[in-house]
């Protein structure tokens, strides 16, 4: 038993060391064997971008134009199910994330690409796999107060101040009790506490969001397996906060609800706090990763760094045409002890364009849909583009870009708060035709009726 376990590990160790140092395998032609390569991710991190109101949108908008089947009832036995692809299934342990990898000649630009998925192969597994699940609340200092704005470069002026947010706190303010403590809330959501979904017409049943959508966005190469098939955030525990105590010049707070009428014409629920992305990554890795190591959160979980009210600027917080990535997904470690995790901003504050009093857990949905997709932040694709948050071109594997901005209908937790939760895109809208997901669309909702189509520049 203990020798078999030490191999089965060997040579998952072999596959996660080889996808984590080379950031996975790159397009090579048909018939040749898939090579290594460096990540290649269209140039741009994996986040999640909210677009102010004070900007112009940066997201697509993409109603129906079709209407997908009502019906799923048809289902394909075929696990390959036209698709060339080989997959293989690595079952993980305490300090190791199931996953899956794929090899598949994309139909979008007939070239072979490599990933890895977390969870057991739809293509030839069945069976449930749980990831133990943290929610770490962040409770983020700042010590800058926004006390001006130049309309014309939307520069802000500032003073010293120091300004607090805190997930674990109940607000008053920008939530209405008894459902006004943030960390609670994300708890409660539908990324976290089954609920029941419908997509495409099939009962999934009660489950977690992103349960629900990898069993739509596979249906057809689970076949008769659909109902058998889990990926399942599970046990999810909260742990007490830890303090991020921003450097003055990396962080700032806008706490005046007024601040932007003079120019802007609009209110929010203050304060929102900006910190610079690169500042908060490296703390994250430098010292929240280690921090929840030593409190036994190993590589084979899932911890989710949540926010209230904070946002990330990708240079100078004070200058708000950087604003802001509102969440991402990455991957720190070694191959011997690699650590995914997720970070989300619980956002009440209608700084942001969306629903109109803020996005609550629609950044959480991106991410952890991204997390399932592309846990190691290293799947190549053909390049896409222009939709949702991208508008000039990637090539990665992310779900949530794509369709930034756009919903599932609001979900209704029997808390009695409506949640809004983000589609997200199918496996096939990324490698191309034909499509593997329910009703033969290529998104949770059928917004995508067709794949990412040609190649962008």
């Amino acid at each position: 038993m203990y020798r078999s376990k030490l191999m089965a590990r060997t040579a998952w160790l072999a596959v996660l060391g080889t996808l984590i140092a080379a950031g996975t395998a790159a397009a090579v032609p048909d018939g040749d064997a898939p090579s290594v390569s460096a990540l290649t991710s269209g140039g741009r991190s994996p986040i999640t971008l909210g677009s102010p109101r004070i900007l112009p949108s940066r997201t697509v908008q993409h109603p129906r134009t079709e209407t997908p089947a009502a019906n799923a009832a048809a289902v394909n036995p075929q696990s390959s199910v036209g698709l060339k692809i080989k997959t293989r299934t690595f079952h993980g342990g305490d300090d190791l994330l199931p996953l899956w990898t794929f090899d598949i000649k994309a139909s979008r630009d007939d070239a072979h690409h490599q990933g890895t998925v977390v969870g057991r192969s739809p293509f030839t597994d069945s069976g449930t796999d749980r990831v133990p699940t943290y929610i770490v609340p962040l409770i983020i200092r700042t010590h800058r107060v926004a006390t001006g704005i130049d309309p014309k470069t939307l520069v802000m002026t500032t003073a010293p101040q120091d300004t607090s947010s805190d997930p674990t706190a109940a607000d008053g303010v920008c939530l209405k009790a008894p459902n006004n403590v943030p960390a609670t809330l994300v708890r409660q959501s539908p990324v976290l506490t089954p609920t029941k979904f419908v997509m495409g017409g099939k009962d999934f049943g009660t489950t977690q969001y992103i349960d629900a959508f990898q069993r739509a966005e596979f249906f057809k190469a689970l076949g008769r397996n659909v109902d058998n098939y889990h990926l399942l955030l599970s046990p999810v525990r909260t742990l007490e906060p830890i303090v991020v105590d921003v450097p003055p010049n990396e962080g700032v707070a806008i706490d005046d609800p007024n601040f932007f009428v003079h120019d802007f014409k609009f209110t929010f629920c203050a304060p929102f706090q900006l910190v610079d992305l690169n500042w908060f990554d490296t703390f994250v890795q430098g010292t929240i990763i280690p921090a929840l190591a030593e409190q036994g959160v190993e590589g084979g979980a899932l911890p989710i760094l949540v926010t209230y009210g904070a946002a990330f600027p990708q240079a100078d917080v004070v200058d708000l045409n950087n604003c802001c990535a509102v969440g991402y997904h990455n991957a720190t470690g070694t191959p011997l002890v690699t650590h995914s995790y997720a970070v989300a901003d619980f956002d009440r504050t209608g700084f942001f364009r969306g629903p109109a009093n803020g996005l609550d857990t629609e950044v959480l949905s991106h991410e952890i849909g991204e997390w399932a997709n592309d846990p190691l932040v290293s799947n190549p694709t053909p390049p896409w583009g222009g939709t949702g948050q991208v508008a000039a071109c990637q090539a990665n594997f992310e779900v949530g870009d794509p369709l930034t901005g756009t919903d599932v209908p609001p979900v209704t937790m029997p808390n009695g708060f409506t949640y809004h939760l983000q589609e997200l895109a199918f496996f096939s809208w990324f490698y191309g035709q034909p499509s593997v997901g329910i009703d033969e669309v290529f998104s949770n909702n059928g917004t995508f009726l067709h794949d990412a189509g040609p190649l962008c520049p």
